[in-house]
């Protein structure tokens, strides 16, 4: 299994792509869209698309594993948040790909083992499970946890993970 994992921003979306093979699951890439605070809400918006779109295209995923809509204390930022999750699960659904959600507090929960981590610590145990040598950016690394619980949801048994990084 093959997926691709999303932590939706407009001017910061993390992306990763895991995949489970046996009882091991490794990061083929990961990744952040870092969008210009100059350009549009639409510009970044068509970035995003296009960014995922081409991830999909050549990592061929079946599936995506993307962050749950959260509360926020701001309507201009749910709407900002929700249309960037919007792109994200439209490049997904127009190539096919099943959509699953996940809410920040479960995602927390199966990586760092308490639903109110910092982001600091998801990014800390990220690095501790793929063993890597230096701490992907916490976009990414979030995008990477989403990943880990969706497949360790579709497979209870402990899995062992690895990693490798390509930009």
């Amino acid at each position: 299994m093959r997926i691709l994992a999303v932590d939706p921003s407009l001017r910061g979306t993390g992306f990763a792509i895991l995949e489970e093979s046996g009882r091991t699951i490794r990061c083929l890439e990961y990744s952040v869209i870092k969008n210009h605070p100059s350009l549009s809400q639409e510009g970044c918006l068509i970035a995003i698309y296009e960014k995922l779109g081409s991830v999909i295209e050549r990592h061929a995923p079946t599936a995506l594993a993307i962050e749950k809509v959260i509360f926020v204390q701001s309507y201009s930022t749910a709407i900002i948040l929700g249309a960037a999750r919007g792109v994200a699960v439209l490049a997904a659904a127009q190539r096919g790909l099943s959509v699953h959600e996940y809410p920040p507090k479960r995602v927390k929960q199966a990586v760092v083992g308490k639903g109110s981590a910092a982001k600091e610590q998801v990014a800390f145990m990220i690095r501790a499970l793929l063993g890597l040598t230096e701490t992907p950016p916490s976009d990414a690394a979030d995008a990477i946890a989403i990943g880990l619980t969706h497949l360790r949801t579709m497979a209870s048994p402990v899995l062992k993970v690895t990693a490798t990084r390509r930009k």
